[in-house]
């Protein structure tokens, strides 16, 4: 099998979609910028310490504050009220650098040459990629149509882009070609990338399955991963950014598991994702994560990646609640000290509800990276999504991430009495109460009964009150 610097056998190139490029186009303004959170390990609840929920009390987490987690002290959190999460530690935001150059640009005009002045063009490659048949696990192709139709410069955060696209390719030359095309420009790069992973058994490495692939032609059908890192990695750091869609086949989900930098595409490029194990039969999953995404580009937002990141992770997670988040890891260790809580609660409370999500995002993927999907620590974290989403008005989202945490809680042999789990419960089946979305409200209300049979918590009727107001 050729390596990384073979020269491909054939190469074909799927420039932009009717729907988005040509004439009539804009390529529309975004800030290519990426955001940097709060660095180390989480704060989790103190030792000893139980969250017991009731109504009219402020929520804080942290220390020495009234109503915290501490030892042996219980906090209380009420519906409806404010919440306080802690002392010091403000998490950053920064711009990435954002580069110039390119040879043809897709504009209001339609394509033209790059003009001499410095204007920044950047390169956007929509990649999507998935065995033909019984193989394939994602409908990676079902995105490629929501991407394309994103304005150019949005994809990139620049006046004016090229798109490549790639709708289930044949062979892995032709996609390190054209992958190493647009690495050649010095311009920002964006690889949208839905797909999914197998593990190379002789090599143990992970590849991204082709439309030829197959479990016994993986190693000359597939495009290995370390090709991906290979090309992106030499790039100028801040000038790379990677948005990735992908299902991971039993091995490699293993692999992940045990090694969370198995997919590091080294210290330049930005990786942004969502891994979901591969159903073993039935409908392939679909890019959900990478398809927010694109809906939130085309919606006019000019949002860091990482608010992007988060938010996406949020309206996918209901699809694949187990999956793996992929972010760009913390620089620098905090000291023991440093709590994120109190900057997330300030930016809540200011209504910068995108910039709390995703810094609390970036917590929960050190979470899950320090501990893993099975902890104490990721279950916290998923619990202050919940009440951010309170906090920002959507109820329904905020009922999906507590009834998650109830779950993660039993899952971890909380018992049903437990006052964290009752708490989670509760607090589902408040956020449950204010959806105004009738076809939403019975889509979550058909798991909350489920969860109210295990813990009928200590409000009496409340599972008869739920069944009723479902069979109304």
């Amino acid at each position: 099998m050729k390596g990384p610097g073979a020269t491909p056998a054939a190469t074909t190139t799927a420039t932009s979609s009717p729907a988005a490029h040509g004439k009539g186009s804009t390529a529309a303004h975004g800030n290519g910028s990426t955001a940097a959170h709060g660095n180390g390990s989480p704060a989790a609840h103190s030792n000893g310490s139980s969250a017991v929920h009731g109504n009219g009390s402020p929520t804080a987490y942290g220390n020495n504050s009234p109503a915290v987690h501490g030892n042996g002290s219980p906090a209380v959190h009420g519906n409806g009220s404010p919440t306080a999460y802690g002392n010091n530690s403000p998490a950053v935001h920064g711009n990435g650098p954002v580069a110039a150059a390119g040879s043809v640009v897709v504009g209001p005009t339609g394509t033209s040459s790059t003009p001499a002045a410095p204007a920044a063009t950047g390169t956007a490659v929509l990649l999507a990629a998935a065995p033909a048949g019984r193989g394939r696990a994602m409908d990676a192709a079902s995105v490629l149509p929501a991407l394309a139709a994103v304005p150019p410069g949005v994809l990139t955060g620049t006046p004016t882009a090229t798109v490549v696209e790639l709708a289930d390719p044949l062979d892995p030359q032709t996609v390190l070609t054209r992958l190493r095309a647009a690495a050649a420009g010095p311009g920002p790069l964006v690889l949208c990338l839905a797909g999914q992973l197998h593990l190379d058994r002789r090599q143990q490495l992970p590849h991204l399955a082709l439309a030829r692939t197959t479990p016994a032609t993986l190693r000359y059908t597939a495009l290995p991963w370390h090709w991906l890192a290979g090309e992106l990695g030499a790039r100028a750091p801040g000038t790379t950014t990677v948005v990735a869609d992908l299902a991971a086949d039993p091995a490699v989900w293993e692999r992940l598991r045990t090694t969370p930098d198995l997919l590091h595409l080294g210290p330049g490029p930005l990786l942004y994702g969502r891994v979901a194990p591969a159903p073993r039969r039935g409908e392939p999953m679909t890019p959900g994560y990478l398809r927010s995404w694109a809906e939130l580009w085309r919606s006019g937002a000019r949002l860091p990646h990482a608010t992007l990141h988060a938010e996406a992770a949020a309206h996918a997670a209901a699809a694949a609640p187990e999956a793996l988040l992929l972010a760009p890891a913390p620089a620098t260790a905090p000291a023991p000290e440093q709590d994120p809580h109190p900057a997330i609660l300030a930016a809540a409370m200011a209504g910068r509800h995108g910039e709390a999500a995703s810094v609390a995002a970036a917590w929960e993927h050190e979470a899950l990276r320090r501990h893993g999907p099975r902890s104490a620590e990721a279950v916290h974290w998923t619990e202050v999504r919940a009440d951010l989403a309170r906090l920002a008005g959507d109820p329904a989202r905020s009922c999906e991430l507590w009834l998650s945490a109830a779950e993660a809680r039993l899952a971890l042999r909380q018992p049903a009495d437990d006052p964290d789990v009752e708490g989670a419960v509760d607090r589902a089946h408040h956020q449950w109460e204010q959806i105004g979305d009738r076809e939403r409200a019975r889509a979550l209300g058909a798991p909350l009964v489920a969860l109210r049979q295990r813990v009928p918590g200590r409000q009496a009727g409340a599972l008869a009150a739920l069944t009723r107001r479902m069979a109304g």
